[in-house]
């Protein structure tokens, strides 16, 4: 039975083996409801692996998967009835139109919301409706999946790769949509490798690397483990600090007229050590998801 109280996603302990190679190896986490959670990783490191076995595409070789306290694997059909689901490749008919896809998919769906508000928002007009896919550019093929997975009112959106072969405008579209369904109470779920829309529009996150999850947090609790940049530049030459630096704090670079630090604790102490000095200006940077994530992509590639 489903519950009010369950995750929208639990997976436990999963596993995927082909072979002696583990696609997956024992990963835990729970996806709250509304919420939008970044799955990341790089290529081959288990995401497509782990949103085909919520789809009972796949079957896991131990664990289990869960999607609103349904077993993925016993309940498959009724799990399937709870998720909307954007592919991150489309292998839609070439011969149908686009019309006609979003017609099929949605009478299998059910349960359908506004098209047309879609349909202006990604700029997809009747007349490109009309044309059969096979006429279809990349980006507007991923329109399309989109708005064929949004168009389902389904309490649980899968995206693989959401926003691949959108040009800027229409990512800034489907970020507006991302937040307008989070806000609605549904729950997004998407995969990507795009590091600065995840910062952007996810609550949490988890990585993987080679199968195996090395990291579940929120966002800003991740950029918390990075330092801040601090460049100070000052308008008359100055000596170096004759003691130590600030706890939490490291010289990148010291000159007479520049200062770049590494600043990982509260920035007071450091402002108060540049309190009797002739400062020009001070230029605080905060971390960016790339940077602190890439360290983890770099001990993967090292192992």
């Amino acid at each position: 039975m489903t519950s009010d109280a369950a995750p929208a996603i639990r997976l436990d302990r999963l596993t995927k083996r082909y072979g002696r190679v583990a696609a997956l190896n024992d990963v835990s986490l729970d996806v709250q409801p509304g919420e939008i959670f970044g799955f990341l990783g790089l290529n081959g490191a288990g995401k497509t692996t782990t949103i085909r076995i919520l789809l009972d595409l796949i079957r896991p070789t131990s664990g289990q998967a869960f999607v609103h306290g349904l077993s993925c694997q016993r309940d498959g059909l009724r799990v399937r009835e709870r998720v909307a689901y954007l592919p991150g490749e489309l292998g839609f008919y070439r011969d149908m139109t686009g019309e006609a896809t979003l017609d099929l998919l949605g009478r299998l769906g059910g349960r359908e919301v506004d098209r047309r508000a879609l349909l202006d928002r990604f700029e997809l007009s009747s007349r490109d409706l009309k044309r059969k896919i096979r006429e279809y550019s990349t980006g507007m093929k991923r329109k399309l999946g989109i708005i064929q997975a949004f168009q389902s009112a389904a309490p649980l959106l899968i995206l693989d790769e959401p926003t691949e072969g959108l040009d800027p405008l229409m990512q800034e579209a489907l970020y507006q949509l991302l937040e307008e369904t989070r806000r609605s109470g549904r729950t997004i779920f998407m995969s990507s490798h795009v590091l600065p829309e995840v910062e952007r529009v996810c609550d949490r996150i988890a990585l993987l690397r080679a199968g195996e999850l090395v990291l579940l947090s929120p966002v800003a609790e991740v950029r918390r483990l990075a330092a801040r940049t601090v460049r100070i530049t000052f308008r008359d030459p100055v000596p170096p600090p004759r003691g130590p630096w600030p706890e939490h704090s490291e010289a990148v670079e010291v000159t007479p007229r520049l200062w770049h630090l590494h600043v990982r604790g509260p920035l007071g102490p450091v402002m108060a050590m540049l309190s009797s000095l002739p400062i020009d200006d001070v230029d605080v940077r905060e971390p960016h998801l790339e940077d602190i994530l890439r360290r983890y992509y770099k001990e993967g590639a090292g192992s």
